[in-house]
């Protein structure tokens, strides 16, 4: 790739389609996230952002399975605080499209600063491929429980 221009939405959507182009069988998800496990005993998932079937931020779903080395398809997969940070470092050029909001490096953010203070806390990052796929586990019911309208088969 000749120069990569990520201060405009058609460059980025360049970025995404030659790191995509990189990944064998890459699939974009229909929806994908970064949990993070309970500060408590609470069961509950917390999801600083959801990318929603539909949703248009493809480049940070072709950022994160570059780290993960994961090629979409529906997992939910432990994510370290060094490969969370590594994601962020690669997406952060990406804010020099001004024209576009940047929900993915700011939960991405608060989700590192949390588990950083809270070592007991965990991070994964949940990918739905199909909406028909069985739910990968408690974190990606959780996720899904977040979509208007679906409700997933645990």
């Amino acid at each position: 790739m000749a120069e990569l221009d990520w201060s405009t939405p058609e460059g980025l959507a360049a970025i995404k389609d030659h790191l995509a182009s990189q990944i064998e069988g890459w699939r974009p998800p229909v929806a994908y996230a970064v949990g993070l496990s309970p500060a408590s005993s609470s069961v509950e998932w917390e999801f600083a952002h959801v990318n929603v079937p539909g949703g248009r931020h493809g480049l940070p779903a072709v950022v994160l399975a570059t780290v993960l080395r994961h090629d979409g398809s529906t997992a939910t997969l432990d994510l370290t605080t060094a490969q969370l940070r590594a994601a962020v470092e690669s997406l952060e050029p990406a804010e020099a499209c001004t024209s576009l909001d940047h929900p993915n490096l700011a939960a991405w953010r608060q989700a590192l600063a949390e588990a950083a203070s809270n070592p007991a806390r965990t991070l994964v990052a949940v990918f739905v491929a199909d909406l028909d796929d069985p739910v990968s586990s408690e974190a990606d019911g959780a996720m899904r429980a977040t979509f208007e309208g679906h409700a997933p088969t645990l």
